[in-house]
């Protein structure tokens, strides 16, 4: 059985388990509790992968799988899936282009919250955080504009990213309200995130 160390806030986590119920592999995942934490690292992913951070795949022979877009792209492989990562041509370039567009996104708003929540008040840099909220502004821009082109049926890499991205910014930026200025991507994202795969690895607070 292969094994996930995960956090249940992470959105790279989700990410690999969308990717894993959208290729029929959820069930074959045991998850393994850890407390991934960007100051404090947790002897048990460092274990196993040495950046101890989540989500790290274990696989039946011991073998460890880490960053979400190696263990997508594993579980698309493993799962014979023509959907997530297609052949090489432009609908590939495309989906690996949009999904770099989603983790960008995901790693600004990571560390415009870190700089809350894991550096001590006085040394807080409110400049460096607007900064990082920009990336995510420009991120949202450009989603905006090829959002009447994303999926819903038969999704690919880039959706799932981006869907998980969106999804990060409801659980941990309320206050952006990024809907009211994006309603094409308002208008996607209300579709995607009812499918099944989305339902079931939706983010929540240990």
């Amino acid at each position: 059985m292969l094994k996930l160390l995960y956090a249940p806030t992470s959105p790279y986590v989700r990410k690999v388990m969308v990717c894993a119920h959208l290729t029929g592999l959820a069930d074959r995942i045991e998850w393994l509790d850890s407390a991934a934490h960007p100051l404090r690292r947790d002897d048990r992913i460092a274990a196993h992968n040495p950046l101890a951070k989540v989500p790290t795949l274990i696989l039946e022979d011991g073998t460890a799988l880490y960053d979400s877009r190696v263990i997508c792209e594993f579980l698309a492989d493993l799962g014979a899936s023509v959907d997530l990562f297609p052949a090489p041509g432009p609908r590939r370039w495309q989906a690996l282009t949009r999904q770099a567009l989603g983790d960008g996104l995901l790693d600004a708003a990571l560390l415009a919250r870190y700089e809350h929540t894991a550096r001590p008040a006085q040394w807080q840099w409110p400049a460096w955080r607007e900064a990082q909220l920009a990336k995510v502004a420009a991120c949202l821009g450009a989603i905006e504009a090829c959002a009447p082109t994303l999926a819903t049926r038969a999704p690919g890499i880039g959706e799932v990213t981006l869907g998980c991205a969106l999804g990060y910014l409801d659980f941990r930026f309320p206050e952006l309200d990024w809907r009211a200025r994006h309603p094409a991507t308002a208008r996607w994202q209300a579709a995607f995130a009812d499918l099944p795969a989305m339902r079931a690895t939706l983010p929540y607070e240990p």
